[in-house]
């Protein structure tokens, strides 16, 4: 089971590399670039994939019921966490920026994922049930009040207390991506300057910008490029 959930992981993650590249390909090759990249910009880190996996992780535990990885994504849809980008050009390919991930949306975000979650357990336990022969009610009112009673909680912070933790802490997505420095632009190459205060670390990145998109991507091939929107 392991192996092909594996499998379909693969699969998910080779389709969007061949629309990465297609969009890449496009403004590499046929759209003009932009080099002054001052302006507001967001992107969204896509959890919907993550948490799919880890939820049918921890459900295919309940006996005698089946889930796949395409059931458990048409619970959890859209699942995205909001980074904002702010770059402000001063002088000739350099300015300084700002980046931090959108705490409200990390909250939204985790939320959502959740709410699908505790969808999905509790359609599973409503057919776990029906299969052991239950004679009680077995609609969604019903099952709410039953996992209530069972755990003393309703099903959504059940799940957040005793289930799995379905995104990234926001503490480590806040390590990855915010903070604020100077930066310079060379021949399609963005260098950021992080400055805490404390210490200065650098982070390079490859980028394409055509009118109110932005690629930033650590690889030469743009493979899973963050992609941002003007604001």
């Amino acid at each position: 089971m392991r192996k092909n959930l594996k499998r379909i992981v693969l699969t998910i993650l080779f389709l969007f590399l061949i629309t990465s590249t297609a969009l890449l390909t496009y403004l590499h090759f046929f759209a003009p670039g932009d080099k002054d990249l001052s302006g507001s910009w967001t992107a969204k880190l896509d959890m919907t994939d993550q948490a799919a996996v880890t939820a049918l992780d921890w459900l295919q535990d309940i006996e005698a019921v089946s889930l796949t990885l395409e059931d458990m994504e048409q619970y959890m849809q859209g699942l995205t966490v909001e980074v904002n980008l702010t770059l402000e050009q001063t002088a000739r390919e350099q300015g300084m920026f700002s980046c931090n991930i959108r705490s409200e949306s990390y909250d939204a975000c985790n939320q959502a994922a959740y709410e699908a979650f505790a969808g999905a357990f509790e359609d599973l336990l409503i057919e776990r049930l029906k299969k052991a022969g239950y004679s009680g009610g077995t609609d969604k009112e019903s099952i709410e009040t039953l996992v209530t009673e069972t755990f003393g909680m309703p099903t959504v912070s059940y799940l957040m207390s005793c289930g799995p933790q379905l995104l990234p802490s926001l503490e480590d997505l806040q390590a990855q991506y915010d903070g604020s420095g100077a930066y310079t632009t060379e021949e399609g190459v963005l260098i950021r300057q992080f400055d805490d205060g404390w210490q200065v670390s650098a982070k390079t990145e490859y980028y394409l910008r055509k009118d109110n998109t932005l690629l930033l991507s650590e690889e030469a091939g743009y493979e899973c490029p963050m992609i941002y929107i003007l604001q």
